[in-house]
């Protein structure tokens, strides 16, 4: 798998406007295109840059595994956003989760961001990771990721903006992509029920050897209740 032609950014275009073009599709495609770019977070502390290794695809309506399955709420409303947008969401009473959007508006479509390396602002990283043992884990699971940008609930809704926005994502530059061969697929982690299947939904994809990928676990099974 491999970028397509012309990502990068090009004469007379901005940065952010290759950065539409890149997830202007369905996330399936989008996703293993995110692997090797780089997404960076800047806020009054600093700024902090990660480069993506492992993401996961989600199809909305058309995807059991998706917050969007059961159609438009609160929560999710940011998933209908055209692309480019950013949709964050607390889980477990304690984490944040990041994904970006892609797809035309009203379709839900986004990539969660699962792990990636830091490559900027890892003493940032670092403060904000204090339970990290060594610098791999200062961003390998995606609640960790979100932890270490300093990413929150309050920038759902935001938009991918240039350099020096809030957040902006940077696409490997034109013969700096991935292996293609590097790239893995598989069932998504931790996603029960019929999303979980990966013969069906094989859309988790990482980076084959990369350190900061988070490992693989399979959704807990339910306990049946007892009277």
């Amino acid at each position: 798998m491999s970028l397509p032609e012309g990502v990068g950014v090009q004469p007379g275009r901005t940065a952010a406007q290759d950065v539409l073009d890149l997830l202007q599709g369905d996330p399936v495609e989008v996703a293993p295109r995110l692997l090797g770019a780089v997404l960076t977070a800047r806020d009054g502390d600093g700024a902090v840059a990660v480069r993506l290794t492992e993401v996961e695809a989600y199809r909305g309506e058309a995807d059991p595994g998706s917050h969007a399955y059961r159609g438009r709420t609160a929560r999710n409303a940011a998933m209908f956003e055209a692309a480019g947008g950013i949709y964050v969401y607390f889980t477990y009473g304690m984490h944040y989760c990041v994904n970006i959007v892609c797809g035309p508006r009203g379709l839900s479509r986004a990539v969660l961001l699962r792990a990636g390396e830091v490559t900027g602002g890892a003493d940032l990283a670092r403060r904000r990771r204090p339970a990290a043992r060594t610098d791999r884990d200062l961003a390998r699971g995606p609640a960790r990721l979100c932890q270490a940008l300093g990413l929150s609930r309050s920038d759902d809704g935001a938009r991918l903006g240039g350099s020096g926005d809030r957040i902006w994502l940077t696409p490997p530059a034109p013969g700096a992509e991935p292996d293609a061969e590097l790239i893995r697929c598989g069932p998504r982690t931790g996603v029960a029920g019929p999303g979980g299947d990966g013969a069906a939904f094989p859309w988790r994809f990482w980076l084959d050897g990369e350190p900061t990928v988070s490992p693989y676990r399979p959704a807990a099974p339910r306990r049946r209740r007892t009277s």
